[in-house]
């Protein structure tokens, strides 16, 4: 299908040994994003860097006697890529029977609306449920954005989908990638109704009871205005020791959503609604794998720059300093000197923890650390693209300038008409 709509997706494979995997994952090129052939909410997927890995996730969290029946699907993982969602409804009639062309020639030319383009602020490689996202998009240039639309409408259109459909998509090199489509409702629907001010959720139900989007005079909604984010919600501090890493296995228990007419402001709020709540002074705990130590230069920076006293390892320093960047040396756990920052963060003189993993399970130093920060209440991210967004909405925080407004306020069409008094009763009625 995507093929004959000229639609591109990630090179993949399907795979029924533990062989043909190795096989299909050399074709494909790692890293790879592997899963059961059947997952719900992204359960059992993972990323694999390289064979043995991938080796390791089939031996272990497969059942490889069974691979005959459920195979595995094997997908080549676009790093450094944008992920898209993207939400449609649409009044097609499923099935183009001789009835369905004859309603068609007296009922309204069927199309598809685009409910709204989401943006998220994580990598692709997190699950979309995880993942902080943004209407309208942030980053994409606009003619990106229409191609990302006119995409939408035709899967709608050649799926014949009656309802609401949800898209995600990865861009990567100014390159669009068809990642998943599920003509159905999606966890986002509630999120953009918000976001747009259009309850599509309900024209929605209406378009499958048989109503054209034309009759309810639904129409796309331009993206201006302000910015909306949402923000998952994750049970951690119920489950003390489990490791907090992100990844392709969703693990968000809720979302909330922050608005404001600055993106910095709306993330900001956004987090305070989840719980987290971003300091404006103290010190920050930085640690970051290899691949993300450049980046995280920009962050230190924007962090000393701020006033924030910026702890790391030595090699972190040593790093830093080559960039004349001001920070403060700590020792690592596994050297057993103290005090470390598992004490310092015991001690209540931690405010944030910015950590991108090396290494999963709540064995290891980093997950040591990153659970003592759920047991402290302290605020971790664990990506990037997360700390740069955090460090402009700490920024924007500094400034002091935000407020709270009334969805109202940004759709004036919801406002509810001022009710009228009650005129008093006249004597003796």
């Amino acid at each position: 299908m995507l093929e004959e709509l000229g639609l591109n997706q990630p090179p993949s494979g399907i795979a029924r040994s533990l062989e043909e995997a190795v096989a299909e994952a050399t074709r494909v090129g790692y890293p790879v994003l592997v899963r059961p052939s059947y997952v719900l909410g992204g359960r059992g997927m993972e990323t694999c860097f390289d064979e043995p890995a991938l080796r390791r996730y089939m031996t272990t969290a497969v059942n490889v006697s069974d691979l005959a029946n459920a195979p595995v699907l094997i997908d080549r993982f676009l790093s450094d890529a944008i992920e898209v969602d993207v939400d449609v409804v649409a009044d097609f009639e499923p099935h183009e029977s001789s009835r369905s062309r004859q309603v068609a020639q007296s009922s309204p030319r069927p199309r598809a609306i685009v409910c709204g383009v989401m943006e998220h602020i994580e990598e692709a490689g997190i699950h979309s449920g995880d993942s902080t996202c943004t209407v309208p998009p942030y980053s994409l240039p606009p003619s990106l954005v229409n191609r990302i639309r006119e995409q939408a409408r035709a899967l709608a259109g050649r799926l014949r989908v009656r309802g609401l459909m949800n898209v995600q998509m990865a861009v990567k090199d100014e390159t669009v990638y068809i990642l998943e489509v599920n003509p159905r409702a999606s966890r986002t629907a509630p999120f953009v109704s918000k976001a747009k001010g259009i309850p599509w959720a309900n024209l929605a139900a209406k378009v499958m009871m048989g109503a054209s989007l034309e009759s309810l005079g639904a129409e796309e909604v331009p993206d201006v205005g302000f910015y909306a984010v949402k923000e998952s919600v994750f049970p951690f501090s119920k489950f003390p020791g489990v490791d907090v890493v992100l990844g392709p296995e969703m693990r968000s228990t809720g979302e909330v959503m922050g608005a404001d007419r600055s993106l910095p402001v709306a993330f900001a709020k956004a987090q305070m609604a989840a719980g987290v709540h971003l300091p404006t002074q103290g010190q920050v705990f930085l640690s970051v794998r290899d691949s993300d130590k450049q980046q995280a230069v920009e962050v230190a920076r924007s962090l000393a720059s701020m006033g924030f006293t910026v702890l790391c390892s030595e090699g972190t320093a040593r790093m830093l300093r080559t960039f004349s960047v001001a920070c403060t040396p700590i020792p690592k756990i596994a050297t057993g000197q103290r005090p470390n920052v598992l004490d310092l963060m015991a001690n209540g003189q931690v405010q944030l923890v910015i950590n991108t993993p090396t290494r999963k399970g709540g064995s290891t130093d980093e997950g040591h650390i990153r659970a003592q920060a759920v047991r402290a209440n302290v605020p971790i991210i664990t990506t990037i693209a997360g700390a740069r967004a955090a460090m402009q909405a700490i920024q924007a925080l500094r400034g002091g300038s935000w407020q709270v407004v009334a969805m109202q306020d940004y759709f004036p069409h919801l406002a509810r008409p001022a009710v009228a008094a009650p005129e008093p009763a006249a004597a003796g009625a």
